[in-house]
């Protein structure tokens, strides 16, 4: 279907009254685009933790590996329950996934201490170089 061209009723020249909106749209696209696969999401352990309060505190970056431990002392990673036996296999897949994201391990204050050192000897086990922060209250 050709598209017919308008003229003017005062017999004006042939002149198009039509803007062409394609070259706008993809450039409005291609900067969606850009926006959403530069973007760095926070991630969220899953379970509400209360952190302890400490006092030297230092901001990690938000590309991390996040550990979360409740009250109840279950492990959770990506916001799924992991047994303590699976901690090193699952350390191992993200840390291929994100080889230079930090360690940090949210640990509820009602959590059992000795989890936490598990999950810190198990890392150290798997990766001695990695550095592990431990998540605190910000005042």
């Amino acid at each position: 279907m050709a598209r017919r061209k308008r003229q003017s009723v005062a017999g004006g020249g042939g002149a198009e009254d039509d803007v062409n909106l394609t070259p706008m749209l993809d450039v409005v696209f291609i900067l969606l685009i850009f926006f959403i696969v530069t973007a760095q999401f926070i991630k969220e352990p899953g379970v509400p933790i209360v952190r302890p309060e400490v006092d030297n505190k230092a901001q990690v970056k938000p590309l991390a590996i996040l550990i979360a431990i409740d009250e109840n002392s279950d492990i959770y990673i990506d916001k799924k329950k992991i047994e303590p036996a699976e901690i090193g296999f699952t350390f191992k897949q993200l840390r291929e996934d994100n080889p230079k994201g930090e360690v940090v391990v949210q640990a509820d204050v009602d959590s059992e201490a000795e989890v936490l050192v598990d999950i810190m000897e198990t890392i150290n086990k798997i990766d001695g170089s990695t550095v592990i922060n431990i998540s605190a209250k910000r005042e």
